[in-house]
């Protein structure tokens, strides 16, 4: 069964998805090219998303618990000239990975996620950091032509962090109650239960080994199941590829109902 990535591990990883992203944006001909996985943003948008979002979480992870995300004070606006945007990017990283550093993965810190599966401190900040550098680098890959699939150990995390952070909650499903099961072809597998105490997510056996979290046929079948690389499972749940480029089983709407839900409403 996979296991969360270790603190030093996620710190490393993000720095080396945000090499990559940089690198794809000195590679791009203009920041002015459309973004195709997130169209309503120019490339400058997203590199400016991403700078932004950095320094920010930097100073919200410095501030520790807290009632609000903090905002960064006197950080400089992201540069026009797209020479001087990969340092601005990289200054922008730096600040994260020193704050979390100095933090450390179990100093309590504000979250989004209060109510899903996740815990609210540095280490889960880390964790979801790497997931969201990981995307956009593909976002920008892919601007320029050169998409590449998320590293394995990146990708595998990166399901069931999506799963217990951005999905699991306490809320409510308003449908049947149902599962989801997730299956990488590197022999990993996760399920989503949805029903009247929420949303959870657990690990369980791959296909075709004995059973651990959950049944694969009978009354505790998933209603639907989708297959391929970590890569395209992370790529599907985060909107970036479509779902005829993964194995579906079972009743492929439910996904249209899981992306609909908003356990806030």
């Amino acid at each position: 069964m996979t296991t969360t990535l270790t603190f030093p591990v996620l710190l490393r990883l993000i720095d080396e998805r945000s090499s990559a992203f940089r690198a794809a944006v000195a590679s791009a001909p203009s920041l002015d090219v459309q973004v195709p996985t997130c169209p309503e943003w120019t490339l400058f948008d997203l590199a400016q998303h991403i700078g932004e979002g950095r320094r920010a979480w930097a100073a919200t992870v410095a501030a520790g618990p807290a009632p609000a995300k903090s905002v960064p004070e006197g950080a400089p606006a992201a540069p026009r000239e797209r020479e001087a945007v990969p340092a601005w990017l990289a200054a922008s990283t730096q600040e994260l990975l020193d704050a979390l550093r100095e933090a450390g993965p179990d100093r309590g810190c504000w979250t989004w996620w209060g109510a899903s599966q996740s815990p609210q401190t540095c280490g889960a900040v880390a964790r979801h950091q790497l997931q969201q550098i990981a995307v956009h680098t593909y976002d920008a890959q892919v601007t320029v032509g050169a998409p590449e699939p998320l590293p394995d150990e990146v990708a595998l995390d990166g399901v069931e962090e999506f799963l217990s952070t951005c999905v699991a909650t306490t809320s409510a499903w308003p449908h049947k109650p149902t599962a989801f099961d997730f299956h990488a072809t590197e022999g990993h597998s996760w399920r989503l239960t949805v029903d009247g105490d929420g949303a959870r997510s657990t690990r369980i056996s791959a296909p075709g080994t004995t059973p651990v979290a959950a049944a694969d046929e009978g009354p505790n079948a998933a209603g639907v199941s989708v297959r391929g690389t970590a890569s395209e499972l992370v790529l599907f749940v985060y909107d970036r590829i479509p779902a005829d480029s993964l194995q579906i089983e079972g009743d492929a709407g439910l996904f249209d109902l899981l992306r609909a839900w908003d356990p806030e409403e």
